[in-house]
């Protein structure tokens, strides 16, 4: 009975250990996931909330990516530049997936023949790719970050932008 009681406490155990800081950690991923609930609740276009669910994604993408790295896994040292491309792909084409599986993309209007949703995911999981891109290069010529919290300034900016620039396209163009 003891060593069943020691079994199912042994999850709650890791979760009072403290472990390394990462850039996308889970609470932050948690904490994006409760906020795109809440814009769909709120009325928020999904075009709009499909590029924060890019983001949420690609976050969670990046932290698989990073935790990978960590891990002694013998195809994670082979495949190593492959993986990061193949892990944002598959998190993306799974959940895209999902959302249409179980009818949670609302199919009333489009932009450029995608869905709402759809549309926003894609655009902004292309963009939170290239910015993070981008911002390694930048990081790899300069050898430094430019000030603290670079990587999720650049990011959530990136995203902002995008957003308020899909809310002019929505508004005022379509």
């Amino acid at each position: 009975m003891k060593k069943l009681i020691a079994f199912l406490l042994m999850p709650s155990a890791y979760l009072l250990v403290p472990s390394a800081v990462s850039a996308h950690c889970p609470l932050c991923v948690a904490g994006a996931a409760a906020g795109i609930t809440l814009t769909r609740w709120i009325g928020v276009d999904d075009s709009i909330t499909g590029v924060w669910i890019a983001a949420l994604l690609g976050a969670t993408a990046f932290w698989l990516y990073s935790w990978l790295i960590t891990k002694d896994f013998s195809f994670v040292k082979k495949y190593k530049q492959f993986l990061k491309p193949l892990i944002y792909l598959a998190v993306f084409v799974s959940t895209i997936w999902s959302f249409y599986k179980f009818q949670l993309v609302i199919r009333m209007s489009q932009i450029f023949g995608f869905d709402k949703l759809t549309f926003g995911m894609l655009t902004g999981g292309v963009l939170f790719y290239l910015v993070d891109i981008l911002d390694d290069l930048t990081i790899k010529r300069k050898g430094k970050v430019f000030f603290p919290y670079q990587r999720i300034v650049v990011s959530l900016g990136s995203m902002l932008f995008l957003s308020i620039g899909i809310y002019i396209l929505i508004n005022f163009y379509i």
